[in-house]
Order: C-alpha cells, then sequence, then structure tokens
C-alpha cells in the first residue's frame, strides 16, 4: 500500500499519509487508485468526520505525479487521461473537511491535493512550488486551484517562475495559503487538533458548510476547468522535449 490510513474513533479523525518517502511522496498510478478509493471508503464511514492528509517523512509532503509512471493516452487530440484529476477529496464527492500538514515540498500535482483541502497547515521549513513551464508543461489544473487560494498575482508568479522560485512557508502564510505555521514536525499535531475540533461538532452542520464554502466558487472552477485539457493539448512539448528539459536543467532556486 502506498497510503496508509489511521483512524481515531474516538475523535472521529482520520490520518491519512502519502507513503513513498523515498519517491518523495509523489504519485504512481497505485497511488493515484488508493487515494480515490479511500475518500469514496470515507463518504460511507460516520465514524470518520474529519481528515488530516499528510506525507511520510521530512523531504517532501507531495511532488505530483511520478516521472516514472506510465499513462496511456488516448489517440484523440480533444482528450487527456490524467489520474491526478480523481485523487482529490471534492473529486469523490467527498465533504467531510480535509485539512492538509505540509512538511518539506509541495509542488506541481501536489496542488491537486492542496487545492480540495479546506485549509493548510505548514512546517516551517515548507516550501511550495510549481516546476511545469521549466519543463516545458502547460500548469493547467494546479494554476487554476492555486487562483483560488492565493492572491491572483502570487498564483501567477509562483505558476510561471517554475524550479527558479520556491515560496516558504512564512511567505505562504503572508498570502494566505496557509493558515498556521508550526515548526517543522509539528504540522501533523496541529493539523489533528483542528480536525479533532471540528469533528466534535454535529456532522451534518460541517459538511452542510464545507459544501456551502465551495459553492461560492464551484461555477468559476467549473468554468476555467473546463479549458484546462485544451490548455495542455496545445501548450505541452512533446515528451522527448520535456524529458531533456528534465535532464538538462540545473537544480539551483532561491526561497521568497
Amino acid at each position: 500500500m502506498s497510503i496508509l490510513v489511521q483512524q481515531f474513533k474516538e475523535t472521529g479523525v482520520a490520518v491519512v499519509t502519502i507513503d513513498r518517502p523515498h519517491k518523495l511522496n509523489a504519485i504512481d498510478l497505485t497511488t493515484a487508485s488508493e487515494l480515490t478509493a479511500i475518500w469514496r471508503q470515507f463518504r460511507f464511514d460516520d465514524t470518520v468526520r474529519a481528515i488530516v492528509l499528510t506525507g511520510a517523512g521530512e523531504k517532501a509532503f507531495c511532488t505530483g505525479i511520478d516521472r516514472g509512471a506510465e499513462v496511456p493516452q488516448p489517440p484523440s487530440p480533444y482528450t487527456i487521461d490524467d489520474p491526478l484529476l480523481t485523487i482529490g477529496p471534492k473529486s469523490q464527492d467527498l465533504w467531510k473537511p480535509v485539512i492538509a500538514a505540509v512538511r518539506g515540498m509541495a509542488c506541481g500535482g501536489a496542488f491537486y491535493l492542496l487545492g480540495e483541502s479546506e485549509f493548510i497547515v505548514a512546517g516551517e521549513g515548507a516550501t511550495f512550488f510549481d516546476p511545469h513551464t521549466t519543463y516545458g508543461m502547460v500548469s493547467a489544473y494546479e494554476a487554476m486551484y492555486m487562483a483560488q487560494r492565493m492572491p491572483f498575482g502570487e498564483a501567477a508568479r509562483m505558476s510561471l517562475m517554475g524550479t527558479a522560485e520556491r515560496v516558504s512557508a512564512k511567505r505562504a502564510y503572508e498570502v494566505g495559503l496557509v493558515s498556521e505555521l508550526t515548526p517543522d514536525g509539528e504540522e501533523e499535531q496541529a493539523a489533528v487538533r483542528c480536525a479533532e475540533t471540528i469533528a466534535s461538532y454535529p456532522t451534518e452542520a460541517v459538511q452542510g458548510t464545507v459544501r456551502a464554502l465551495w459553492a461560492a466558487k464551484s461555477a468559476t472552477r467549473a468554468a476555467a476547468v473546463a479549458q484546462a485539457p485544451l490548455l495542455i493539448g496545445l501548450g505541452n512539448a512533446p515528451a522527448s522535449e520535456q524529458a531533456g528539459l528534465f535532464g538538462g536543467r540545473g537544480r539551483e532556486f532561491r526561497v521568497r
């Protein structure tokens, strides 16, 4: 299993951990399927009333799609298969609150998960960045998710600067992406405390509030996401060119 699930029935909290620290918690097809199944399972489990989502190890919360994953694509130029589209709780019609606890790097496809969490708690050493443009790829879904979580200019800068720049946890807190900063290693505990409080409230009221919050931006998001496949199909460099860019770029970056 690539995903660990701990359920604490006395508090109503579940902790979901992406358990691939050797791969910086990158998501392969198996991990994507496991996340999808877990969110759907939680829909039917009344003992789970709030969820904390985190990544194993100290280096990364999640670094998006595993570069080694082979994702077959349909021959039609009008469709794109994206295995990350189903890894978030809202994509599976789960309206129980999800709190993300971030330690280390969160980048690229991690924003599918952060974008569908209610709020984010981060360790002081966490960093956020989007490598797509560096490697000849369109940041579509990721940029759309972050444009709804951050001021537009901050989302645009992160999406366009690629691997050259990382947003520090402090800056992410200042612009509202992160709701609470903790010392590294204490982010999960802080997120669990929040989850325990929320889980202690009447679940119908909590889930109704979650739905209300998401309803406030669902129309804009749906309109944007409808354009994503076309933008990716038109703007992505061929796979061979992406591979060359991935292998040839330096690893220098600044943190702001």
